[in-house]
C-alpha cells in the first residue's frame, strides 16, 4: 500500500522546502499538508510560491490538504471567532468560515492535490439537525468550488455527535453529496471502534489517518507506542482487505526528545506492512 505522511508531525513548525527535502529523502511517496497557519499559511503567497516551485521540481506528491480548523496561528487561542466550523448556523459567520476554507483550496491552482480532508463540526459537538443542514449548505458550495480546481472533498470521522461513521454515512445518503471519506482510526477508537467504523465507511474510504490513543484523549500517538489501545493486527487486516483503494497515511503528533521522527515513522510503516502480510 502507498505510504503517505501528514505534516501534522511538524505542525508547530513552519513548513519549509528544507523540511520537505527531509521527508522526501526519508523515502515517503506523498504527503498530506496540515493547513494550520503557523505551519502552512495559505494566505501567504510567498510561502505558497516557494512550495509551488519545490513540488514542481521534486518527485514528492502533494496528495491531500487538511482543511484549516482555525483562522489564526495559535490553534484558535486568539478567540472563538478563530474557530472554523462548517456547521455554524448563523449564515454570515458560516459564509466567513467557508470563505476561509476556499482560501486554502486555492492552493490547488499553484500546487495540484487530489483531496481536501474536511471535519464536520468540532470535537465534542453535539448532534443537531440545524447544524447538519448548515453542513450540507457549506459542503454543497465547497465541493463545487473544489471540483473546479480538480479536488475532491473527503469527510473525516471525528469524536463528536455529528461525525461518527454512522452519522456520516447517513448524511451522504440523505443529501446525495458525492463525497468520499477519510477513515481516522484514532478517532474511531474513541467512538464506535475501528472495525465498526471501517464496516460502515469502507465503500467510500479514499484516505486514512493512522495514529493511536488511549480511547479517550485524541493524542495522535505513534502506533505501538505506550498508552495506545488500538489492535493494529486487526486494523491492518481490515485495511488490507481493500488494496489500492486508499493509502496508509500517518497523522502523528511530535514527540519531545525523539531524535529522528521520520526514521521512526518509516519503522512504523514497516511494522504495519508486516501485520498486513
Amino acid at each position: 500500500m502507498e505510504h503517505v505522511l501528514s505534516t501534522h508531525l511538524f505542525v508547530n513548525h513552519r513548513l519549509t522546502t528544507a523540511l520537505l527535502d527531509k521527508i522526501q529523502a526519508a523515502g515517503f511517496q506523498a504527503v498530506e499538508i496540515f493547513c494550520a497557519r503557523q505551519h502552512l499559511d495559505y494566505r501567504n503567497r510567498a510561502q505558497i510560491n516557494e512550495l509551488k516551485h519545490w513540488f514542481r521540481d521534486s518527485g514528492l506528491e502533494l496528495r491531500s490538504l487538511h482543511a484549516p480548523m482555525y483562522s489564526d496561528d495559535v490553534w484558535g487561542r486568539s478567540g472563538p471567532n478563530a474557530v472554523i466550523n462548517i456547521t455554524e448556523t448563523v449564515k454570515p459567520k458560516r459564509i466567513q468560515m467557508v470563505d476561509e476554507i476556499k482560501r486554502a483550496l486555492d492552493i490547488a491552482e499553484s500546487i495540484p492535490f487530489r483531496y481536501l480532508i474536511q471535519h464536520v463540526g468540532v470535537s465534542g459537538e453535539d448532534y443537531d439537525e440545524r447544524k447538519m443542514e448548515a453542513a450540507f449548505t457549506s459542503l454543497e458550495e465547497l465541493s463545487l468550488f473544489a471540483r473546479h480546481r480538480g479536488v475532491s472533498i473527503l469527510l473525516e470521522n471525528i469524536p463528536n455527535g455529528l461525525s461518527t461513521a454512522e452519522r456520516l454515512v447517513h448524511f451522504l445518503a440523505e443529501t446525495h453529496l458525492d463525497l468520499g471519506f477519510c477513515l481516522d482510526v484514532g478517532h474511531a477508537n474513541m467512538k464506535e471502534g475501528v472495525a465498526e467504523a471501517f464496516g460502515l465507511m469502507q465503500e467510500r474510504i479514499r484516505s486514512t489517518h493512522l495514529h493511536d490513543n488511549d480511547g479517550v484523549s485524541d493524542s495522535h500517538l505513534f502506533p505501538f507506542a505506550d498508552g495506545g489501545t488500538i489492535d493494529w493486527a486487526e486494523t491492518m487486516k481490515l485495511l488490507g482487505s481493500r488494496p489500492g483503494q486508499y493509502p496508509l497515511l500517518l497523522e502523528l503528533r511530535e514527540v519531545p526528545g525523539m531524535a529522528n521522527p521520520l526514521e521512526e515513522a518509516k519503522r512504523i510503516f514497516e511494522r504495519l506492512e508486516t501485520l498486513r502480510e
